[in-house]
């Protein structure tokens, strides 16, 4: 039992939980017949349904009363029982006692709890350079939902850490070492890229400690090359271009697009998603442009931009989205080709900086602070008067991610320290009602969920991303049979390769 709650023994490897739960439900209810077990199974049942919404030691509990029943009632309920009723027994001296068992180790497991320190939240966001406006709204997400709840998730104070990773790998990996080796956190949150999220992925295997990535959209980490610790809250790079695809053939009636997209692996799946879908549906990709991360100056890509195609698909992410769609306007392109992109390209942590050049954008992503629900309009209410702003996907899944951790832990009644446990608790989780709309996993680890088609409004003289369709309960897969998908290699730069350029 020390083994198992100190996170030595996993369930998986042995049943020992179970086994002893199973001893107890005979010894209490009592050897010799069938009522007896069946007795101890609904009281043990009841006790630890009881007990675990307020502790994590239930199992201390349950040894507190097995120890008790032994000494005092080694016969069990059923056996006291008919002592008692042949005039054999001090029934009533024997119930006190085991009762008073119970409560010592009630009292004990509420010792031992209060010592446990509080839950530790390690978060590696980029808090300078390019991306740090993504940076502050992943921790605005996260400060916003502690706040609501008192700084604690059940019961237990909340720690958070904040290690910045100037948005590259090699400093991300040494914030990773050191929230695990000296802060000793119980989780971690972040980051931005997907190169990182792909860099961070094996330590986090290595480490063994739970890891959700509200924002880290590569495909492969819930597809070809799953990573078990890594809990993904936010969405798959292509998860959002499948459904917009369709749309941008069907609904849009365009037949020609040429896309100019941001040089790394989110935005090759986040275009490889869309070329795939528009294309099954009758339209042609008719040119490719790649532009390094942080781009600034598109003047170069922009000239080479064909000028018969019907529209531009745009992926930009970080700084490269506040600059690109003022810099395609001055090119006198937009009164010419409509633009329409992937979601971080107008979502709501760049608009604040942008002016009517993005008025008329089309994107799909998983959020919109325009949806018109009560949880949306109460969190953009709040969020607003917290921090002067609409909150971004960034914000909003940071929020969610939060959240995501209090309902896990409330599983495990706060027992984050058991790894194995929490992390199972945590793919285990469903919100129906977050900002963004119901949320649960798939069977490979990736949340299914609206996806909705936004067109950049002004309203009040403010830009917002007005929902114009809603994609309800979109997987990973889109409309594909999972082993079926698997089968094609990851989007990537070259793939599906550009037929029609």
């Amino acid at each position: 039992m020390w083994a198992y709650y100190n996170g030595f023994v996993s369930p998986a490897d042995l049943e020992l939980a179970t086994s002893v739960e199973i001893l107890l439900m005979v010894a209490l209810g009592g050897r010799g017949t069938l009522l007896g077990p069946a007795l101890g199974a609904a009281l043990i049942v009841g006790l630890k349904n009881l007990v675990s919404v307020y502790t994590h030691r239930w199992l201390l509990i349950l040894g507190g009363v097995y120890i008790g029943t032994i000494v005092y009632a080694p016969e069990g309920i059923v056996g006291t029982l008919r002592q008692w009723t042949k005039g054999e027994g001090a029934m009533g001296t024997k119930a006190v006692v085991v009762v008073s068992m119970v409560l010592i180790a009630i009292a004990g497991a509420g010792s031992a709890w209060a010592q446990k320190g509080p839950i530790k939240i390690g978060v590696i966001a980029p808090m300078s350079g390019g991306a740090a406006q993504i940076g502050k709204d992943m921790t605005n997400g996260i400060a916003m939902w502690l706040e609501e709840n008192n700084q604690t998730i059940t019961g237990r104070k909340v720690e958070v850490i904040i290690e910045d990773s100037q948005g590259q790998p090699n400093v991300a990996l040494t914030k990773l070492q050191k929230l695990v080796e000296s802060d000793r956190v119980h989780v971690l949150v972040g980051e931005v890229f997907a190169h990182i999220g792909y860099a961070m992925a094996p330590k986090v295997e290595e480490y063994r400690i739970p890891m959700l990535y509200p924002v880290i959209a590569a495909d492969d980490l819930t597809q070809r090359k799953p990573a078990r610790w890594v809990v993904r809250t936010g969405w798959a790079s292509s998860q959002p271009s499948h459904p917009f695809g369709e749309y941008a053939a069907k609904t849009l009636g365009y037949k020609k697009i040429a896309v100019i997209g941001i040089d790394y692996a989110f935005g090759w799946e986040v275009v490889g998603g869309f070329q795939k879908t528009f294309e099954e549906n009758g339209g042609q990709i008719v040119q490719k442009l790649w532009a390094p991360l942080n781009t600034t100056d598109f003047a170069p890509y922009l000239s080479q931009i064909k000028r018969d195609a019907d529209a531009v698909f745009a992926l930009m992410v970080s700084i490269s989205a506040s600059r690109f769609p003022k810099q395609y306007q001055d090119a006198g392109l937009k009164a010419k080709l409509p633009l329409i992109g992937g979601g971080t390209t107008f979502d709501e942590f760049v608009l604040p900086s942008l002016g009517d050049e993005a008025i008329g954008g089309i994107s799909p992503l998983i959020y919109s602070a325009a949806l018109d629900t009560p949880t949306n309009k109460r969190f953009v209410t709040e969020y607003r008067k917290k921090y002067g702003k609409v909150p971004s996907y960034f914000s909003e899944t940071c929020y969610t991610s939060t959240r995501w951790i209090n309902e896990a832990a409330k599983a495990v009644g706060g027992d984050v320290e058991n790894r194995e446990k929490f992390l199972a608790a945590l793919r285990r989780v469903e919100i129906p009602d977050a900002p963004r709309g119901p949320v649960k996993l798939d069977s490979y680890g990736n949340p299914i969920q609206n996806i909705y088609v936004r067109r950049v409004e002004k309203k009040d003289g403010e830009l917002w991303n007005t929902v114009v369709h809603t994609y309800p309960a979109v997987s990973q897969f889109w409309k594909y049979k999972p082993d079926e998908f698997l089968k094609q290699p990851v989007y990537d730069r070259n793939f599906p390769p550009c037929k029609h350029c």
